[in-house]
């Protein structure tokens, strides 16, 4: 076993590339000190959600491993509990490797194997750090590869965001926006196309094409999960399973699935599941689609709200801040900005990636830290996004049925009501005329006596 010397700031490990020196408090050990000097570069950590999954594989796989008798109840208890530790955030200052490291994410996987055993071997012996008589490689990580390891935590990590995150904040502004479109749904407007005034609609109805999409966005979602929830962990190595006990990554699934309440399935195929990250690029294709209508709603919101006097001002939107260093009294539609802002992000991250998905060289995909960063920040996003523009924005907004009311009179394309009765020709020949003169179509088509008056308020409204 390697010796450790304790000083009063540091403590010395040897490994099989030599002598390392570590600081005497930290959990972790040589590798994990090699790699923070190594990669000492970004300042950007993985991901809390990633490194929490991981250390829940861990404290499955230890508790397979007992049950197959291939590693001591005492240890394997040793493993849970500090993988408890690490679950409740206790150790969350431990993870000092940067993101930016070797594409498997082995710097990062060994970081986790010697805290837990650094912990492990604590709780044991009293004494902090060291390999015995847990050791981090043939122990913590035992039947583990990190090209197995790491997939399989970026993928509990995703789909337990998807399920306890973003489906309920999706649920959350489609209840909000639904209950807008049945609220304004007696409210007439101008439908607008090209950015010209069409024919009129309801507000109800703009609000109901709202709800359409998120519930799009959540079957889109729903969709992806079966694909996220397959499991690399059993491939080991290359996919061949080498070292792992031929029962030991469906029980450990079978695990993870009782405790996260997801059901996770192993890989119908290792090969694939540890060269190729398809279902993260699916995943994160999906929450472009999301981040996109979500922007396309946004949008449609702020320009509504646009004025207050000069501009749409169909919607007043909710005053939360003053909106101008310089001019007083201008409030700025702050959440839908907020939320576009947002999604333009999830749409950068999707393009890398796609990039990174790009990577699985052989028998393994060499972005798999980057790739953890950006879909759990997409997922984290989104989510924020979608309660913050319910609860800030939609469920604060109201009506100016008067203006409504006024652009639907103003409109030239109220005309088309009256192309069944006058035909298309004299219809366009009337809007001209509105157009000329500056007078309503009401006004133009009751001076030319074209349809008695009653027949012109049955179709004009």
């Amino acid at each position: 076993m390697p010796s450790i010397v304790a000083s009063r700031e540091f403590r010395e490990e040897q490994d099989s590339m030599g002598v390392v020196r570590v600081p005497a408090e930290a959990y972790y050990g040589s590798q994990t000190q090699r790699a923070a000097e190594n990669f000492a570069g970004s300042g950007i950590k993985p991901p809390t959600a990633f490194l929490h999954a991981l250390a829940l594989v861990k404290r499955c796989a230890a508790q397979t491993n007992a049950v197959l008798g291939i590693l001591e109840t005492r240890l394997a208890d040793a493993i849970v509990a500090s993988a408890d530790e690490v679950l409740t955030g206790a150790f969350d200052d431990q993870f000092v490797v940067d993101l930016f490291q070797t594409g498997s994410g082995t710097s990062t996987n060994m970081n986790m194997n010697e805290v837990l055993a650094s912990r492990a071997n604590e709780i044991l012996t009293g004494q902090r750090g060291g390999r015995s008589p847990v050791h981090p490689n043939d122990h913590v990580n035992m039947g583990q590869s990190s090209n197995d390891a790491i997939p399989t935590a970026l993928h509990v990590a995703a789909a337990r965001h998807i399920d306890q995150a973003l489906r309920p904040a999706l649920d959350h502004l489609r209840a909000s926006l639904a209950q807008k479109s049945i609220a304004f749904n007696h409210v007439r407007k101008i439908g607008r196309t090209h950015l010209q005034d069409a024919v009129p609609m309801t507000l109800g109805q703009a609000f109901s094409g709202f709800v359409r999409q998120i519930d799009l966005a959540i079957e889109r979602m729903d969709a992806v999960m079966p694909r996220l929830c397959e499991l690399a962990l059993g491939g080991t190595a290359v996919g061949s399973g080498l070292n792992a006990h031929p029962q030991f990554a469906g029980a450990t699934i079978e695990r993870l699935s009782n405790l996260t309440k997801i059901r996770f399935t192993e890989a119908a195929n290792h090969f694939e599941a540890q060269g190729a990250r398809d279902a993260v690029v699916e995943t994160s294709g999906a929450l472009k689609t999301v981040a996109v209508g979500l922007v396309k709603i946004a949008n449609d919101i702020r320009w509504l709200g646009s004025g207050p006097r000069c501009g749409i001002g169909e919607l007043r939107l909710p005053a939360l801040q003053p909106g101008s260093s310089i001019m007083p009294g201008k409030v700025n539609p702050v959440i839908p900005e907020a939320v576009i802002q947002m999604a333009y992000q999830v749409m950068g991250n999707d393009t890398t990636i796609t990039l990174a998905g790009q990577s699985g060289n052989f028998e393994l995909n060499v972005t798999l830290p980057l790739l953890a960063h950006n879909l759990l920040q997409s997922l984290d996003m989104v989510a924020v996004a979608a309660r913050l523009l319910a609860d800030k924005c939609v469920q604060k907004l109201e009506a100016d049925e008067k203006r409504c009311e006024q652009f639907i009179e103003q409109s030239l394309a109220l005309v088309t009501g009256l192309v069944p009765d006058i035909g298309y020709d004299r219809a366009a020949e009337l809007a001209k005329r509105a157009y000329d003169t500056g007078k309503t179509i009401r006004q133009v088509v009751t001076e030319a006596r074209v349809l008695p008056e009653k027949r012109i308020d049955e179709l004009l409204g």
